[in-house]
């Protein structure tokens, strides 16, 4: 996913880059707030940069950054979180009232800052209104992917018209909860199909673990850090596709697209 890094002070920004890189972000750094909305004009084909997410340093030194978040909310509709110093309410509820998604007080701990982003990539979108509800559940007690569906998986986003994920050999339908790769079906339990969903969404991204748990087991208990393994194990295994989830050594987990032949 790609992100725009509006900071003037060139160390906060390398340092804030190499972090976010890390994570699976694509980092475009903008120095002031011209060049911010620069980075937001569409491009020479009359298409807009793909920015996932906006971080913006409110000190900024062109432009009060109040006034760069007013200008980029009416030219895009990406998420925009204030990174800034001021710490007074005031502060925070002019940021929000201006159409920020988020603000975030210097010093912040990155932990903190990456699932903040995690947090705002993941609210709905405007849309359309989500499509039928899906039907109730079946009783079925192995956790498998037969009967009535149980509905989208965590964080996909209500009304969300892009219900079907293409990546490489694998089609996944979020809505209907299926599964195929070289077009034959994959059968998933419901927490495999949840745990694929929710990294499918941003390949290359780096979920953490303690995300992963959150949003899919619904818990934060540190006991099922193993459970996810084994998910991920039997992932590989069920779609034959071995390197489609690469383990990031002390952060988590990210799925990678598989390079074209």
């Amino acid at each position: 996913m790609r992100l725009l890094l509006v900071e003037d002070d060139d160390h906060v920004a390398a340092a804030l880059s190499a972090v976010l890189a890390k994570h699976g972000f694509k980092v475009k750094h903008a120095r002031n707030g011209e060049e911010a909305l620069q980075a937001l004009l569409p491009d020479e084909h009359g298409a807009t940069p793909p920015f996932g997410v906006v971080l913006l340093d409110l000190g900024l030194p062109d432009q009060d950054g109040y006034e760069v978040c007013g200008k980029i909310r009416k030219r895009a509709a990406t998420p925009v979180i204030m990174v800034t110093a001021r710490a007074d309410v005031r502060s925070r509820i002019h940021g929000l009232n201006l159409g920020a998604d988020d603000y975030v007080v210097k010093p912040y701990d990155t932990g903190e800052l990456i699932a903040r982003i995690h947090a705002v990539i993941r609210r709905p979108k405007p849309g359309p209104p989500p499509g039928p509800p899906s039907g109730s559940q079946n009783g079925s007690q192995n956790g498998s992917q037969t009967g009535s569906q149980p509905g989208p998986p965590p964080g996909l986003p209500p009304g969300d018209d892009e219900s079907v994920v293409l990546i490489g050999r694998m089609r996944i339908e979020l809505l209907t909860r299926r599964v195929g790769v070289d077009g034959a079906d994959v059968q998933l339990t419901r927490k495999e199909f949840d745990l694929l969903a929710l990294l499918a969404q941003w390949p290359g991204v780096v979920f953490r673990r303690e995300q992963i748990i959150s949003e899919v087991w619904r818990t934060s208990w540190e006991g099922t850090g193993r459970t996810l393994e084994v998910h991920v194990a039997s992932l590989r295994s069920k779609l034959g596709m071995p390197a489609l989830i690469e383990t990031v050594r002390g952060v988590g987990y990210r799925l990678v697209e598989p390079a074209a032949r």
